[in-house]
């Protein structure tokens, strides 16, 4: 057994970054060995906690991922013993221990169940991703099965009660186990599809903790970082594919903004605001190198294309000094490699302001009513550009508008703020 950290929080928040890096090869090389992955993916779950409780207080074995595959064997062979037992584990696997997993210090775990050689992680990255389940379906089980994250851990990103989650996590395990689904990459055929279906989730993601879509906080960092970690994996055993590192970089060159998207107070900065000294110039030059190298590649992919819009903001020293009509023409090409899509189309009509002047970008947000009809991002532009043009009384308008519609409470304060600054706002919520 190796040491741990002397300083308590140390050593939790290095078993918690060793056990999100082992899950997916542990539960891999268990599903492999057994099929099964809604059972082995319970046990793995039973043992990841165990860990979490007990690598902390007596070191972590000098094998860590021999140790998770022997407890987990165990939880499994109890799982098949008592099937009910195996519901009752699911529900509150998060929120007790399991004192029958302990392996003491001095057990030969490595001779019972030795580590793998072979990292299953994109096996099972499809296979949580299977077209069968629906998008949210899809996103919770990677952040369980893959990301290593708890359903209590996953249920608070996404706020909804842990027993909700749980039961989203169990149906969603039941759809792959009744689509009759085998334990394998899919067939070179069906693999750029659903490679595809793996990029969107991980895409989800990554957007759901840079600005989170309710609560009381503008981000949640586990996801942008989960996120990340995740599409470095998925890079790292696909690294000649273009679209992957496409998304990393996207990914990095947006995260870099992180920092100054909050001011002293906790409040929203919007871009053409923020303080860009504090970006983080690491992850803007790795996602620029990493742009750069993707661009080079053929065909373009929509995640490339998004990445070097990502580049030309990160790299301009200002909002005015942003190259406004290169980012314009690569929106445009994006929709038609793409397909039109809304919210593209929302960011090209700011694109379009910055050139032609706030009227221009107007005119094209007038067509996209009925894609976003339920989005407070419409009236949030509109307000923007409408300021801009000076109609004031509209603006203020349709900030409020924004506002009412908006789960994200950072948003809604930032929106109804610019509409009480406004002439007749009059300070008012």
């Amino acid at each position: 057994m190796s040491p741990s950290p002397a300083h308590p929080d140390a050593g939790a928040a290095r078993v918690e970054a060793l056990l999100r890096e082992l899950a997916p090869r542990t539960l891999g090389a268990l599903t492999r060995r057994h099929g099964q992955f809604d059972a082995c993916e319970d046990a793995v779950q039973e043992a990841l906690l165990a860990a979490a409780l007990q690598w902390p207080q007596d070191g972590v074995p000098a094998d860590p991922q021999a140790w998770l595959l022997t407890v987990a064997g165990r939880r499994l062979v109890d799982g098949w013993r008592s099937e009910s037992a195996r519901r009752a584990r699911e529900e509150s696997a998060a929120a007790r221990a399991v004192p029958d997993a302990h392996v003491a210090p001095g057990a030969d775990v490595e001779a019972a169940a030795p580590a793998p050689e072979e990292d299953d992680t994109l096996a099972l990255l499809f296979l949580c991703c299977h077209p069968a389940l629906s998008p949210p379906s899809q996103l919770a089980l990677t952040l369980r099965a893959v990301g290593g994250l708890t359903t209590a851990q996953i249920a608070s990103a996404f706020l909804v009660p842990e027993a909700t989650m749980a039961q989203r996590i169990s149906r969603a395990k039941a759809r792959i186990r009744d689509a009759g689904t085998t334990f394998a990459l899919p067939p070179a055929g069906d693999r750029a599809t659903r490679l595809g279906v793996v990029l969107h989730v991980l895409y989800l993601m990554f957007n759901e903790g840079y600005v989170a879509t309710a609560g009381d906080t503008l981000a949640r960092v586990e996801l942008t970082r989960e996120a990340i970690r995740l599409t470095r994996l998925l890079r790292a055993q696909l690294p000649g594919d273009g679209e992957v590192q496409g998304l990393l970089a996207l990914m990095l060159l947006t995260d870099a903004r992180r920092p100054a998207r909050v001011d002293a107070r906790g409040e929203l900065v919007p871009l053409a605001e923020q303080d860009r000294g504090r970006w983080d110039a690491g992850e803007i030059a790795e996602g620029v190198a990493l742009v750069g190298d993707a661009l080079a590649r053929a065909p373009l992919g929509p995640y490339q294309l998004q990445a070097a819009i990502a580049a030309l903001h990160a790299e301009a020293p200002s909002a005015d000094a942003t190259d406004w009509r290169q980012i314009v023409a690569l929106y445009r090409l994006l929709e038609r490699v793409a397909g039109t899509n809304p919210m593209v189309k929302l960011n090209e009509a700011v694109a379009v302001a910055m050139v032609d002047g706030p009227r221009a970008g107007l005119v094209l947000l007038d067509g996209l009513a009925g894609g976003l009809a339920e989005s407070h991002r419409l009236d949030a532009v509109r307000a923007h550009l409408l300021e801009r043009d000076g109609d004031l009384a509209g603006a203020r308008d349709a900030y409020r508008a924004a506002a009412r519609r908006t789960t994200s409470l950072p948003e809604r304060r930032y929106l109804e703020r610019r509409a009480a600054a406004l002439p007749g706002g009059d300070g008012e919520a």
